[in-house]
């Protein structure tokens, strides 16, 4: 069975960003209500002041995830999603290693003499 990597398509459903940016702004709203004691015993004055508190908290949230999600899904290059990656991400790259009709450099000889420290002792 043939492991099949992500396409563009699949990591920009537009639903999974929409419910994700309403989670977020339904934890902050809640959040919100619970910080600014809408369940304990207030007047309705300050009840209302905190739902409307809440609403715009929980607003700026929504439009705050939905647009750094999406920025950072157009960061990914479309050629490098079907990649499969099998090594550290954050190591560099390797060298490239010399073709066969090249000359190494003097130091770079299998016999050539190590220095004291190179001794690994």
């Amino acid at each position: 069975m043939s492991h099949e990597s992500p396409t563009r398509r699949d990591l920009l459903k537009p639903l999974q960003l929409l419910g994700m940016a309403f989670g977020a702004a339904l934890f902050a709203g809640v959040v919100t209500l619970v910080s600014m004691g809408f369940f304990q015993q207030r007047t309705a004055g300050e009840a209302s002041r905190a739902v409307v508190v809440a609403l715009v908290i929980a607003g700026v949230s929504f439009i705050a995830v939905l647009l750094i999600v999406s920025l950072l899904l157009l960061a990914v290059d479309p050629a490098q999603v079907t990649k499969q990656i099998d090594k550290p991400v954050l190591l560099p790259d390797e060298p490239e290693k010399p073709a066969a009709g090249d000359e190494p450099e003097a130091g770079d000889e299998p016999g050539a003499a190590a220095s004291p420290d190179d001794t690994g002792r």
